[in-house]
């Protein structure tokens, strides 16, 4: 696979294009991305799906312009997929062909099934793991579902449901009660026998109506991907969107390039949440592009990464860790003392996981500025750690990374709602901090022993540990556990 590779994704309301730079075999991150919304679709569906002159040259010269950037940021693959449409257009050949012999872009459209089965692998492998999920992709013309357990795809299906494909043939004409029963008449076909907990929304109005949400409350973390919500405080704020006007609109929050299309949308998962009994909804950064991407870099894995893999964790080792011993040694250091105190700390065995990642990532900060160390580690864990974390993780992940030994109670008091209580980050940020602090003298192999007797963790080395003690003995002492040498 090259290591550069760009995605562009023709959708009937948008076309976005992404380019991704591999940093080692699984790992990669996002070097550029763009948008425009050519509203490729626009009076398409008043005119039997045929694509108008007006909106092809919009995309005719987005287009053009992406492959500029693409050819400036010397990328040597380029994959093109278009979806709802061109995919209903009957004079689709005409922009194809355009496109082709006078920009050399050759664009694969692809049916509604692969659509939704690349969204659906997005969200498997670059969201925290969900079982009995369904993802939902609201897009122009159409509207992709696909049921996801755990890293599994076991089903997809598009029907044509899409915002400005609603909007033209009734909000337009103000027949909401029309589109009510065309909605829920489309949906029945696929609602049989099905009953998700967890709603996995992608798409532009998914993510327009979560941004709302975030903005308008005190949530802590202003990160959109994998954001989580209840279905009752999604619902109510989908009725405010539907009930409002303009201005109202605006204060909400949407932005007004999306006020003719929000409520399409905003009904449509109305509709989809009144025939389930959704627990949690959870907002996905990613969709047909990343899928289009991953389908490609995982290509005979099955479209799944290797068990126990986080690309964004490798690629931040891989771009800014260079002592990868002294991360390795720190990450086997903090399991194994946490393995050794965790019951006489009281610790959940589930904090195992953001303990050793934290780890991994405690150094990462260095190669920036050596005096604010820590506190780079923590910028670029809250905003680079992307895919496969809830926002309760990450945020865990930083702040032990951040702050030795214990945090501050600001820090606590501002992300409270995503962390777990004082205590148990004070306990765990003495656990990376002690083992950082036993690897100060640097060997190059680790050369002491652990071991726990009652409530006392002893450290035994027939070495020189004179800096070690040193630093352990400047940690802030801990209830319940005391270190000896």
């Amino acid at each position: 696979m090259a290591k550069r590779v760009a995605v562009i994704d023709i959708g009937s309301n948008s076309i976005r294009m992404v380019i991704y730079e591999k940093t080692s075999r699984f790992a990669f991150r996002l070097l550029y991305e763009e948008k425009s919304k050519v509203r490729l679709s626009e009076d398409a569906y008043l005119n039997h799906s045929n694509l108008q002159e007006l909106p092809m040259q919009r995309a005719y010269d987005a287009l053009d312009n992406f492959l500029n950037i693409i050819s400036a940021h010397k990328v040597k693959k380029t994959l093109c997929v278009a979806t709802s449409a061109l995919r209903d257009a009957p004079n689709k050949k005409d922009f194809i062909h355009k496109v082709r012999d006078n920009l050399k872009l050759n664009i694969k459209v692809i049916d509604g099934v692969k659509e939704a089965y690349f969204s659906a692998i997005a969200c498997a492998n670059l969201l925290p793991k969900q079982t009995n999920a369904m993802s939902i992709d609201i897009g122009g013309g159409s509207t992709e579902f696909a049921l996801i357990d755990s890293n599994n795809v076991t089903k997809t299906i598009s029907l044509k449901l899409g915002t400005v494909r609603l909007k033209e043939l009734y909000f337009d004409t103000n027949s909401i009660d029309d589109a009510i029963s065309y909605i829920d008449s489309t949906l029945d076909s696929f609602f049989e026998n099905i009953d998700p907990t967890t709603i996995i929304g992608i798409g532009g109005t998914f993510r327009a109506i979560s941004s709302a949400m975030i903005k308008n409350s005190n949530y802590p973390y202003k990160k959109l991907h994998a954001y989580e919500s209840d279905e009752r405080n999604f619902n109510d704020f989908i009725s405010d969107i539907l009930s409002a006007d303009n201005a109202k609109l605006k204060k909400l929050g949407i932005k007004k390039d999306r006020f003719d299309v929000i409520k399409p949308g905003a009904l449509i998962l109305q509709r989809v949440l009144k025939k389930l009994e959704i627990k949690k909804l959870i907002t996905s950064g990613v969709g047909v592009r990343e899928g289009v991407y991953l389908a490609d870099l995982l290509r005979g894995s099955k479209d799944k990464f290797p068990a126990n893999y986080n690309t964004s964790v490798r690629s931040l080792i891989d771009l800014h860790i260079t002592d990868d011993n002294f991360s390795n040694q720190l990450n086997l250091l903090t399991k194994k003392i946490f393995d050794l105190t965790h019951e006489t700390l009281d610790l959940d065995m589930n904090y195992r996981y953001e303990l050793s990642t934290a780890a991994k990532l405690y150094i990462v900060g260095n190669n920036i500025h050596f005096y604010s160390k820590n506190k780079h580690s923590y910028y670029l864990i809250q905003s680079a750690l992307e895919y496969g974390f809830t926002h309760q993780q990450t945020i865990l992940i930083a702040t032990l990374v951040r702050f030795v030994n214990s945090p501050s109670d600001s820090h606590l008091e501002n992300y409270s709602e995503l962390l777990p209580t004082k205590e148990v980050v004070n306990k765990l940020s003495y656990i990376l901090s002690l083992a950082n602090a036993l690897l100060s003298h640097r060997p190059r192999n680790i050369d002491f022993e652990l071991s726990l007797d009652n409530s006392e963790l002893k450290i035994k080395s027939n070495k020189n540990l004179y800096l070690t003690k040193e630093a352990v003995n400047k940690l802030s002492n801990i209830k319940d556990l005391k270190v000896t040498f």
